[in-house]
């Protein structure tokens, strides 16, 4: 077990181990993200539409 102080200086020795990403590719990957979950809620609202769309039909044909 160790002690207090060499568990922070241990710490701080790991944190300075850590790979930060630049503000780059923070923005790159923020803005990727974006994108990419507006093309999903875009393709799920379609294919809702799409499925809304034939079920209604279904329904009026048989109804």
């Amino acid at each position: 077990m160790t002690n207090p102080l060499q568990f922070i200086q241990q710490t701080r020795s790991e944190i300075g181990k850590i790979a930060w990403p630049t503000r780059r590719e923070v923005i790159l990957t923020t803005v990727t993200v974006f994108v990419m979950a507006t093309l999903t809620a875009i393709f799920f609202a379609l294919v809702d539409i799409l499925i809304r769309t034939g079920l209604q039909g279904l329904l009026s044909f048989f109804g």
